[in-house]
């Protein structure tokens, strides 16, 4: 128990919670949406601070930030809990227990406890993933304090299901965020995701406009968010808030509640990489397609290879000083 950060008191014992565009109003002794933020006595609380479900080394590929520190290891790690209810959902067993009133119990670790892990494990950063980062913010904050310490990266992997006040209020310790773009449909994202368009919109931008490195990531299923009119309007608004913002366009796989839906064809990511580069943006990959085309960091300027990549593993890196070594364009991105 861990008293909330964003919210506010109303009348009658009630909270209405600030931290997402969902903006609950929680009578006493009941939970917002996500199932992890409690109102008791007229005062909201975190029921997963320091209560994380899984702890994991991954190679910073895998999150996927493309731009951050490449070939490094990210202490990773997520408690349970979203916001959002995603039909196509990769961590639902955790990520929607909570709103049964089943939230999985976690080993205590206090912030000290996750950095000096990362520390021992020769992480370079931490990531909040696996679930979103959100819901458990205060959680999030007091480590990445401890982390800047130590001079590890902070990263957030999220939804973008998030008020630009709160990202105001975090941005101070968060090095990068690897946003989800889900669709570029208000009708995707209520019918799919229990969400609306424009308020991660707003987060992107919010996101980009505190200093935040960040990478977008679209996951294309097949009937649903790949007409190529959608994807045009994806990229020209990426493009539209930074030109430098890499782009991951992923394949969809049938799991959880969305199974009536096949694998996306890789034909249609290349596509979409197109689209992206037409649209002016300077880093687009292709993701859960493994040696097929689309992974390489390539000079913006001459086209050169920089990072050669397979999945999540660096083949070749030439990126001294962040910059091309063929035209000394530099690439954008964290690279030190």
């Amino acid at each position: 128990m861990h008293e909330a950060l964003f919210y506010e008191k109303q009348d009658h014992a009630k909270i209405v919670c600030t931290l997402c565009p969902h903006a609950c109003i929680i009578p006493e002794g009941q939970r917002g949406l996500c199932g992890v933020r409690e109102n008791r006595n007229g005062s909201l609380y975190s029921l997963v601070y320091g209560q994380p479900i899984a702890e994991h080394v991954d190679p910073i590929e895998k999150k996927p930030l493309f731009h951050l520190l490449p070939g490094s290891p990210c202490y990773s790690i997520g408690t349970p809990g979203c916001n959002l209810g995603c039909r196509h959902c990769q961590n639902a067993e955790i990520a929607h227990l909570p709103r049964t009133h089943e939230i999985p119990q976690g080993v205590e670790r206090t912030a000290e406890t996750i950095v000096d892990a990362a520390c021992d494990s020769g992480c370079r950063s931490i990531a909040c993933t696996y679930t979103e980062p959100t819901i458990y913010v205060e959680y999030a904050v007091e480590i990445f304090k401890k982390a800047a310490a130590k001079k590890l990266k902070t990263v957030f992997v999220t939804n973008g299901y998030i008020t630009p006040h709160a990202i105001e209020t975090i941005a101070p310790f968060l090095d990068s965020a690897n946003i989800d773009l889900k669709a570029f449909s208000d009708d995707f994202y209520r019918k799919i995701c229990n969400a609306r368009l424009q308020p991660v919109l707003d987060a992107i931008q919010a996101y980009r406009r505190c200093g935040i490195w960040i990478e977008i990531t679209t996951l294309i299923i097949p009937g649903l968010n790949d007409s190529l009119d959608e994807l045009k309007q994806a990229a020209d608004f990426i493009a539209s808030v930074g030109e430098d913002i890499p782009w991951h366009v992923s394949a969809f796989y049938p799991t959880y509640r969305l199974t009536d839906r096949p694998p996306t064809p890789p034909e249609t990511l290349h596509t979409a990489r197109s689209i992206g580069q037409a649209a002016g943006l300077r880093y687009v990959y292709t993701g859960n397609i493994a040696g097929q085309g689309g992974e390489d960091t390539l000079c913006h300027t001459c086209g050169a290879v920089l990072i050669k990549r397979h999945g999540y593993a660096i083949c070749d890196m030439n990126l001294p000083k962040g910059q091309c070594p063929e035209c000394a364009s530099p690439c954008a991105g964290i690279f030190e």
